[in-house]
Formats: C-alpha cells, structure tokens, sequence
C-alpha cells in the first residue's frame, strides 16, 4: 500500500488543503483509544511514551544513565544499563498508562527510536558485552583518522556512505576497540564478535539476547556506520575492504526498513510482554518524521545533547560538497521509497548547557540558563565555541577545542551563558548556509524541537541569528512521536501520511526575526573569526 492509499473500508473526504485528493476520513473517538508505545533511548537519558492515534502522549517515564569520561574526550556507556532504563520506564510509563484507566490490551505495538553511532560490541556466545559502549561524541579516535585520510581508497567512502572520516561513525570506533580491547580481538578472530550500534543492541536484549538472537538494524542506523553504500542500503564489500575487516569474522546485523509488523520481534519479559515491536529509527530521523517532514525542502532542527539539522532532498541521496552529511530520512518499506537527508551535526549543544551548570556552577539547574543569559541585553562580545569534541558539520574541524573569546572585565556570568546558547544557532546558519548551497533552495521557516527550545530566549536568538521563523510546538517530543508513527504505520494504525496533518500542529509558536539584519550579520562574521581561532589546539601526533 503507498502512502496516498486510504483503505478500502475507510469513508472518504476531500484534501481541500493540500492535495485535493480523497484520503480517509479519521475516525477521532477510535484514534484517541488506539495507542502505542515508543522507547526514545537518547544520549544521556531514556524516555517510554504512550501515544494515542491522534499522536497526544497520555503516559510517560524518564530516567537518566550514567556517562563515564575516562580520559579527555573519551565517552563511554553501559551497555547493560541501557537495557536497565529502557525497562524501568516501559514499567513506569505503563502503570502511569493503567493508572488512568487504560488497558494494556489497547497498545497496539512498539516503537524504537535511538541515539545513533553509538557502538557496542558483544559475544556471539554469552551475549554479553565486551566493552562499554563508545558513544557518538567520543573523539579517541582522532589519531587513527587522520591515519586512515592518507589509507589509499580514502577519496571515494564519501561518495559510497555519504559520510566523511571523522570521530563521529560507528566505523572508527569499532576500529579502535578492535586495535585496543584484547577481549573484542579475541571474539573477531573466532568469529564470535557481534556488531550494533544501540537499537541493535536494545533490539536484541528485549528480544530476550542469544536466545532469540535477533540481530537487527533499520536504515537510518546502518546509515550512520559507515559501512552502508547509501545508494543501495545494503553493506558495501568496499568500504568493508578499507576498514579491514573481514564479514566472516564480523556479525553485522541485517538491515530492514524502518517500519514492519514481524521483522522486530517482541518484548520477552515485563509488563508489555509478548508486545510487538514494528518501528526502529535513528533519534534525527525519528525528529523529521515526529515534525511530519514527508515533502523535499521540509526540514527540523532538534536541540538535544547536540543539535541535528535534517533536509528532507527526496528519494535519491545528495552528497554534500559544503560540509553536510547524506543520510537516510526514513525508509517506511513495502511500495514506499526510502527518503533522503542532508544533515548537518553539531556534536554539542544542550551538553554546553550542562557544561555552564555543572562546571563552571553559574546556576544550579540547566531550566535556569535562560534566566541568566537573560540578565544581559546581548553577550557583551563574548562568543564561546564549544568545541568539546571538536567542531562537526559544516566545518568537520578535529583539532578545535573549546574556547571564550572576547572576556574583559566587563564580562559576567549571563554574557558567557549567552554565547553558549548562541553557539548553537550561529552552528545552525553555518549549517542553514551550506544547506542552501547543496540543495539550491533556501528555507522559508525552521521546525524546531528538543529540550534547548524551551527557552524562548534561545528560539528568538535563532530566529534573528538565521533570519527566518522558527516554529516551535506546544508537544516537542517529536523523536518518541516519530518512533511511534513508523510503529503505528506498520499495524495500520495509520495507512497514509495525508492522516497525519493535523498531529501537533495546534497552538505552535513562531518566532519571526527581530534584530536588524546588518546587525545578525555582524554577529556571525565575529563568530566566523572564532571559529578560526579556535582550531589546532590539539597536537598533530597526540593520541586521542
């Protein structure tokens, strides 16, 4: 079934808005009693909502998870207490769910949405793991990039994978555990080491681990390796041949689309039990589809740990010449095409937040950062880049390292909490900049979602500092919602994105440009020279 097709027993009204084509009339009173449940398994917390058909979410539980920093710009996870959150907050969310009167038989499936890029690696025998998780923003792998830039194949992986030899891919840091973890060399070398980034992982352990042994990826995820030749969505021997590794040794979890009613098996234990799993999607892509970003030229910005612009450019990839990443939107499967993005991935945004509350004690909780950027009219002349772990898209610059520029003694604490905020958006219109550049189309109105918009300080900063709208909505758990769209889809929950038009489109806030533009230019060209200043602060032959 493509997505304009109603089913046969829907009644039928005319699209009088948008494509003035016949799609199914909804029926509210049943969506609104129909539900299902999304895992959002982010970078430093996890959530488990319930969604009902009209995407309004009725139950919720977060906790957050332990990160463990070894050593300058390392980041690691356990893998097993991912698994632990992941289940207290389906248990949490679903007696809140029972609670209120509703039943656990109304939860049609379960959706699962994901940081990505993350890396775990576990034993094919024990299912256990043989390493802690290396997560997204770790840069250890700084030397061995730049090893690898001069590895003869280097110039032709971007046109395969559509993404560049950096820190960021799950690529470089299965490289490092292979080259530095004795247990994971061990593993290889009998043919017992398993590969995922974390949906495989959570896939596999709520599947119920070796027992089942279900070994899976969607799209999105695989596209976020490295491994992946993006125009085919299957695994390329090339790239496989340019990281050394040999697919006999190595088991590489299958890939499928993003959204199937069998593929993802099921809940093994808890109070969902037995509970299909139908969706899986990368945590940006599960943003773009939670935003509704089915059309080319849509695009969202989340503003989490870091901050993610996703393009939606259609059903055939375009690779970046300006510094963005080509990636897989979403990839519904059945008749539907899978869809394309140009990304742009700042590695810190929210976590600067953290940064100005936990280490340099400015407020005592991250709900107050606004407050004190707000104490002053501008940033005083202070930019911050908040290159903690160098700088990513557009400028892809590893040997960046966090820097003030512009303290005087005029300097106090709202001006540097503001330059961290600003940070972000000016990342953003470097982005927004090459973007345009790439697809020849400028946008008219930034989508925005994720914990950094709930300040309206910040949104109307991004709005002067790109200016164009930025449309913010009342429910901005658009990743979880997005999760459980791919779900519902697979259980025809919903058949067509035309019956999506109307989710969390109410009461939305926009923030129109206010400052002049000379002046937001001015601003940018000082954040500009930053950025160049900021760079080569890390030793050529330092190991990370």
């Amino acid at each position: 079934m493509t997505a304009s097709e109603p089913t046969a027993q829907a009644d039928w009204k005319v699209d009088t808005e948008s494509s003035g084509k016949e799609v199914p009339l909804q029926d509210d009173k049943k969506l609104k009693n129909c539900f299902i449940g999304s895992i959002d398994q982010g970078t430093t917390s996890t959530r488990f909502l319930i969604f009902n058909g009209l995407g309004v979410p009725v139950a919720s539980h977060q906790t957050e998870f332990k990160q463990m920093h070894p050593h300058s710009g390392w980041m690691e996870q356990d893998p097993r207490e991912i698994v632990e959150s992941v289940e207290a907050c389906i248990e949490e969310a679903t007696k809140s769910f029972t609670e209120k009167g509703h039943s656990i038989d109304s939860i049609r499936a379960i959706g699962i949405t994901s940081q990505r890029e993350t890396t775990v690696l576990w034993d094919k025998d024990t299912g256990e793991p043989l390493h802690n998780a290396i997560a997204w923003p770790d840069t250890r792998t700084q030397s061995i990039v730049r090893e690898l830039k001069s590895r003869k194949g280097a110039d032709r992986l971007q046109a395969i994978c559509g993404l560049p030899l950096s820190t960021y891919p799950s690529a470089l840091k299965l490289t490092w555990l292979l080259r530095n973890v004795k247990d994971v060399q061990q593993a290889y070398d009998a043919g017992r080491l398993m590969f995922g980034t974390v949906d495989t992982w959570l896939l596999y352990c709520l599947n119920g681990g070796k027992e089942r042994g279900v070994h899976l990826t969607d799209s999105t995820n695989a596209s976020r390796t490295m491994f992946v030749d993006l125009h085919r969505l299957e695994y390329s021997p090339e790239v496989l041949d340019f990281f050394q590794l040999n697919p006999e040794k190595i088991h590489l979890p299958k890939i499928v689309p993003c959204s199937d009613a069998e593929a993802f098996g099921s809940l093994a234990s808890g109070v969902l039990k037995g509970k299909k799993i139908t969706g899986c999607l990368g945590d940006q892509s599960a943003a773009l589809v939670g935003q509704l970003g089915f059309e080319p030229g849509m695009a969202k910005n989340t503003y989490g740990t870091g901050c993610f612009l996703l393009y939606n450019v259609g059903e055939k990839p375009v690779m970046s010449s300006h510094g963005l990443l080509a990636t897989v939107a979403y990839n519904f499967g059945g008749k539907r095409k899978p869809v394309y993005a140009l990304e742009g991935s700042i590695a810190v945004a929210g976590s600067a937040v953290k940064y100005v509350v936990n280490n340099l004690k400015f407020v005592d909780s991250s709900s107050k950062i606004s407050d004190c950027a707000a104490s002053v009219e501008d940033n005083g002349g202070c930019y911050f880049v908040t290159a903690f772990s160098g700088l990513f898209a557009p400028y892809w610059i590893d040997d960046a390292r966090g820097t003030i520029f512009g303290i005087t003694q005029y300097t106090q604490q709202g001006h540097i909490a503001r330059a961290a905020m600003e940070a972000t958006c000016f990342q953003t219109k470097a982005i927004l900049d090459a973007m345009e550049k790439d697809s020849g189309r400028k946008l008219t109105e930034l989508a925005v979602d994720g914990g950094m918009t709930d300040s309206d300080l910040c949104m109307q900063t991004q709005a002067d500092i790109i200016n164009i709208p930025v449309d913010r909505p009342v429910m901005r758990e658009s990743t979880a919602l997005g999760s459980a769209i791919v779900a519902g889809f697979a259980v025809d929950v919903w058949t067509g994105f035309e019956e999506l038009k109307e989710i969390n489109k109410e009461d939305r806030t926009i923030f129109k440009p206010q400052l002049p533009a000379e002046e937001s230019d001015k601003m940018y060209k000082k954040w500009t020279k930053a950025v160049e200043m900021s760079k080569g602060w890390l030793d050529s032959d330092a190991e990370s």
